[in-house]
């Protein structure tokens, strides 16, 4: 009798390890983050997430209005994308609309081509796809200028090009009723810019800064998901404006000094949004191209 117990002790013992050890693996074990998500944001406005990019889309009863088809070097994206809307709608793609001519948006079009979409986007982002003829990119049917307003099944959503940026040719889409703003790459949320701001245009970002901040909306839809995915108010452009102003006004010391670019991207610190988004990793590169600027006048 003594034996028998002590074997069911020993067995209970190494059961409860397992059961520990199993629960703690689970709990330090990293969470994954879903490979594509959607998500609602007002009536009939959605976001559709795949991995490190996002886009909108409008939902109505005579069409959908997608945007940016995020599928470079991954076509599944685009499939994903569709699929999606297709859960929530069998109403016509009617639109799609590029944000701006930059690959890992706007590549993988075909297949809301094939849907029956008209590809919308500015004048020069068609130029410069035209010229790079990139096979997994379509060209836009129609050109925008300045403002162009889509009108379908009830919904307005208005494009608006605010100057020279993170590129020459970035739309932004408002959604009047809903007070929705979807802009991709040039406002990061609580981030610094991307690397040494390539292709991006100084210093006319601050004026297109300016111009999104006259606009009338109050959430912004950023092309990334920063900031725990969030969406973004007109604080966090005002925030990201005064960023780069601070920038500006310290690496323009360090060009008089002759301290660019090398000695600047070293010395140059920016406490203040040390807790920003990939401010370890992009401060440098932003530093490099403010340093461009202000000691060689590109």
């Amino acid at each position: 009798m003594p034996g028998i117990l002590i074997r069911r002790l020993a067995t209970a013992i190494v059961g409860a390890a397992v059961f520990w050890a199993g629960a703690t693996a689970t709990a330090q074990a990293p969470a994954q983050p879903a490979k594509f998500e959607t998500k609602k944001i007002a009536d009939n406005v959605y976001v559709f997430r795949y991995q490190g990019h996002q886009s909108l889309f409008v939902v109505t009863p005579e069409g959908v209005i997608a945007t940016d088809p995020i599928a470079y070097l991954r076509p599944e994206a685009a499939t994903t994308y569709i699929a999606e809307i297709r859960k929530i709608t069998q109403a016509p793609i009617k639109y799609l609309v590029y944000s701006h001519h930059h690959y890992d948006h706007i590549a993988g079009g075909k297949p809301f081509k094939e849907a029956g979409a008209t590809v919308v986007a500015h004048r020069s982002a068609f130029t410069r796809l035209r010229d790079l003829n990139h096979p997994d990119v379509v060209l836009p049917d129609e050109i925008v200028d300045g403002t162009r307003v889509i009108e379908l099944g009830g919904t307005r959503l208005e494009l608006h090009y605010v100057g020279r940026n993170h590129s020459d040719n970035s739309l932004v889409m408002l959604l009047p009723k809903e007070k929705i703003l979807f802009t991709v790459d040039f406002v990061p949320i609580a981030s610094v810019n991307f690397r040494n701001m390539p292709d991006g245009y100084l210093p006319d970002w601050f004026g297109s800064l300016d111009r999104v901040l006259e606009l009338d909306w109050t959430q912004m839809i950023p092309g990334h998901p920063y900031a725990g995915g969030r969406l973004g108010t007109k604080d966090d452009v005002r925030a990201l404006k005064e960023y780069m102003t601070e920038l500006s006004a310290l690496v323009k010391a360090a060009a008089d000094a002759g301290k660019c670019p090398n000695d600047a991207m070293k010395e140059i610190k920016l406490p203040k949004y040390e807790k920003w988004g990939n401010y370890e990793a992009y401060l440098p590169g932003n530093i490099e191209r403010f340093c461009f600027y202000w000691s060689r006048g590109y």
